[in-house]
Parts: structure tokens; sequence; C-alpha cells
């Protein structure tokens, strides 16, 4: 921008003449005025850029000119010509606005040197216009780019089929987006804003994120590495999860945390049904090798049955007795057989209750005692006090224990080694991730390699004719189902010890009203 057109107003038309040919000699366009009323009008129509007026003239003077310009357009630039003697005015025309003065008599050395003073300021405010202008727009462009990617982003969180939730530095939450109040039941107006961390978790998850936290504080970890649980809603579902979490930090200070949690609902059902297809498979693989087990017990009913034949036609009771406990030992045959192939091929859900896992184990023992004695093996028990009560299934742990002592006893029993003195130890104990443990241990035959990989697989016995191999398939079963483990150590000669693991829950608290 060129400041180029300059108003002079002056009441001696001297002045005016000869300050507008030495302006227009120097290349400025000049509007001239005789007086203070019409040098404002001629301001008005022809909009100079600078304003030379003197100070004292009759009617509107110099200073009234001024405060009129500068009402107009505060931003005018206005150089005041005054004399020697005139001091106060030229303060007052200062205060009023007006951009410097020169004295009279007016030198073309000083006017030129106020009129580049008032070009430099007019010049500095254009670009301080373009400036603001330039970055007005940068800003705009700034906060459309800024609002695009929050639109971005809140249209993934709110779209994303992960539940995200989000807890500012005081454990409120500020983020929770569609697919974490379907999942946890709670409205987003009821729930953002409004609850805490407490309010929306129960208290064992809330207490994972808080320690998080606190473990990030003390330099250890950021990111929670994915894990799996249950939530408990409100409405009384338990969704199977994957979570994970990160904490925020800014400048070293806790910010919040941000919880991700995925639905498993679907893939634990697609699972289980997998699962429950391979079992009916394994299950219509059994029936086949079962023919073999079905005709010894077939066998066994047919001479036991003939036995009684005989008994009853020769009068003989102790032929009859014979003939019954054969036919008696095979019907048991048939029931377990049959019970077996249902408990496997039946998806079952553990049926939680308090029970005592010692009380468990010594009442197996007791039920045992008489038979491994006729047998010439012993049994004993070593039970930690520690375990006390517990929530789980114990019909699951009475016939999983159960079915790996009778093992134990049977390895005992068929080993070859007669200068054992053959015993089957069961022991309790938790162990260091939080599982209590049944470790059951004989010093009978043992197992090769070969024997151990197929332990679970269908219609293997490592008892020949005498087992189905449904046995350790059922009980892998109904400790899977109880989210437990099983886990084996054994070698040929020297025994086996099978330990149960299952997740330790605590007893319910009985209401006794």
């Amino acid at each position: 921008m060129t400041a180029n057109k300059i108003l002079i107003v002056d009441d001696e038309d001297i002045i005016v003449r000869l300050l507008s040919m030495s302006l227009r000699s120097d290349g400025y366009e000049t509007v001239t005025a005789n007086c203070g009323e019409q040098g404002l009008e001629v301001f008005k129509t022809e909009a100079p850029d600078i304003v030379v007026t003197d100070i004292k003239m009759p009617g509107m003077d110099g200073l009234e000119l001024l405060k009129k310009i500068k009402e107009i357009d505060p931003e005018k630039e206005v150089i005041i010509v005054t004399g020697h003697g005139d001091i106060d005015s030229t303060i007052k025309a200062l205060q009023f606005g007006a951009s410097d003065f020169i004295n009279k008599p007016v030198r073309d050395e000083a006017l030129a040197i106020a009129l580049d003073r008032a070009k430099a300021k007019i010049a500095i405010r254009a670009k301080l216009k373009e400036y603001t202008e330039n970055l007005e727009i940068k800003i705009a462009e700034a906060t459309d780019e800024i609002s695009r990617k929050s639109d971005f982003q809140r249209l993934l969180i709110k779209s994303s089929t992960d539940a995200i939730v989000a807890f500012d530095y005081g454990w409120k939450v500020v983020v929770y987006n569609p697919e974490a109040a379907r999942m946890f039941g709670e409205a987003v107006k009821d729930v953002r804003n409004k609850m805490t961390i407490d309010d929306l978790y129960t208290p064992k998850i809330a207490k994972i994120f808080k320690n998080q936290a606190k473990a990030k504080e003390e330099k250890q970890q950021n990111i929670l590495p994915w894990r799996e649980n249950i939530i408990n809603t409100k409405d009384g579902r338990q969704i199977p999860v994957r979570y994970t979490s990160n904490v925020l930090h800014e400048k070293g200070e806790f910010m919040g945390t941000v919880n991700f949690f995925q639905d498993l609902t679907e893939i634990k059902r697609l699972e289980k049904e997998l699962v429950q297809s391979e079992r009916l498979a394994a299950v219509g693989q059994t029936v086949s090798g079962l023919a073999h087990y079905v005709k010894n017990i077939l066998i066994g009913l047919k001479g036991g049955s003939y036995v009684v034949d005989v008994g009853i036609a020769k009068n003989d009771t102790e032929k009859l007795k014979t003939g019954w406990k054969t036919i008696k030992r095979n019907i048991k045959r048939i029931g377990d057989l049959t019970q077996d192939l249902l408990t496997y091929s039946k998806q079952r859900e553990p049926e939680f209750e308090n029970c005592v896992p010692n009380d468990i184990v010594t009442e197996i023992t007791e039920l045992l005692k008489d038979f491994v004695a006729s047998k010439g093996v012993s049994i004993s028990q070593e039970l930690d006090t520690g375990i006390g009560e517990v929530l789980a299934d114990p019909k699951t742990i009475h016939n999983s224990l159960l079915n790996i002592i009778n093992n134990a006893i049977d390895a005992c029993i068929e080993d070859e080694d007669i200068s054992k003195k053959h015993e089957v130890k069961v022991k309790t104990y938790m162990d260091k991730n939080n599982y209590f443990c049944f470790e059951v241990t004989d010093n009978g035959c043992g197992m090769d390699e070969d024997t151990q990989k197929q332990l679970f697989n269908p219609m293997f016995s490592s008892k020949g004719g005498k087992g189905t191999g449904l046995g350790l398939l059922v009980t892998g079963k109904l400790i899977e189902e109880h989210k437990g483990v099983i886990e084996i150590k054994t070698s040929p000669g020297n025994g086996s010890t099978f330990t149960i693991k299952l997740p330790h829950e605590k007893a319910k608290a009985v209401d006794i009203n």
C-alpha cells in the first residue's frame, strides 16, 4: 500500500500553494482546503492518506479538525504544523492522536521526514493487517483441520467394535462409546462425566486398572498386556472379555487412563461348538473301537449267566453266587461305560458351590482304603490346611480325582516289579499362580513317552482290554470346563505324578438369616 494522496489545510493561501507545489514535485497527489470546516469536507470526499494541517486557524482550528478526523478514522495519519511558541497546543495534538508535528516556517526536509514517518506507520499497519488476516485464515484452517481430526477420532471411537472407556486424573469417566454402553448396560448420558471407575466397574476390575496406574508411577508398565476376564453387568449378564489399558501422562503427571474391552461371547460360543463337535466326533470314533470292549462285557455276562444256570440246575448255591458276582461286575462295567460316554459327549457347565477340597480328598481315600489294602497298595494324604473353603464344583473334583487315583492304583497293581512297596500319595497345596492343586503320585509301572502322548486320545488305554480309554478323556473335559489344567510327569518303572490345578475362588459368604 502506497500513501500518496495528501490533504493540506491552512488559512494562508500562499502556504497552501507552496506546500502543494513542493509535494507534487516529489510525486504526491495533493488536495487543499483553507479552513478547518472545508478541510473536514474535503477529507470526507477525497479520503486522503495523510493530512497536514495548521494548528492555528479561525473557526475550526487544527486541534478540532484533528479530533473530527480521528472520530471518522482513528488510524488516519495527521501531521500538525505549529509555531515555535505553541508547545501546549502541540502536546494536546499529540494526545489527540497526531502522528507528528513540524514547525513554521515549514522546511521541505522536515516535511519529508514527517511524511516518511507517517507513511512508515501506514505501511506497518497495513502489514499488521495483512499478517492478522493471514493469521486468522491460518487459525481458521488449523481449527477446521483439528475439527476434522477430532470428528474423525470421535467417529472412530463411536463406531469401534471394542468398548472404549477413558478416565481423567480423578477417575471420572470422560469417554464412553456405544459398544461400552452395550457391554456394561449403562446409558452414555448416565455415565460420561458422572460416574467414576468404582461406579462403573466391579471392585476387582477397578483395582486392576488403578494398580496399573500406580505401577506406571513407579516406573513399571505403561500398557497393560491383553488379558481375559468376566464382566458382571448390572442386569445380571456375564460377558467374557479381552481387555487392555493405557496409562496417560503429561510431563510426568498422571492424566488418566484408557481401557479397551473386546466381547468374546461369540468367540467363546464358537469355541464351545468346535470342542463339542470334536467330542461328538471322538465319540463316533470311539463307538467302533468299543466293539471289542463291549464284546468282552457280553462274554462276561454270558459266562456269568451260564454259571447261574448251572447253579440253578444243580441247586448249587456257590455257583449261583459266583455267577451273580460275574454278572454284577459286568453290569457295572456297562454302567460306567455309558456314564463316561454321556459325560464326554454332553456340554456341562460347572455347578459352583462352597466346598472344602481337603474333605473331598479324605472322602476318596477313605472310600478306597480297604480296596487298595486288599491289593497290597498303601494310600496316604498330605493336605494343605491353608486352602480352606473355596467356590468350586465338588462333583468335578470328586469324579476327576477318583479317576486319577484309580489309575494310580492300577499302575501299582500292574507293576511287574514285586520288590517295591507300592504306594499312592495324594497331596494338596496352593501354587504361586493362585491355583489350588491336587497331586496324585504313585510308584507303579509308569509310562513311556509314546504312551504319555496318547493318554487323552479317544479309545486309547494303557490297560489293554481292561479299559475303554474314556476315563482320562472325561477327566480332561471336566477339568477344562472348570478352567483348570492337568499336568503329568512319568517315566517307565518310576511311577507317575498327575497334578490337577484349579482357579482359586474364595467361598461366598453364607447368609444365615
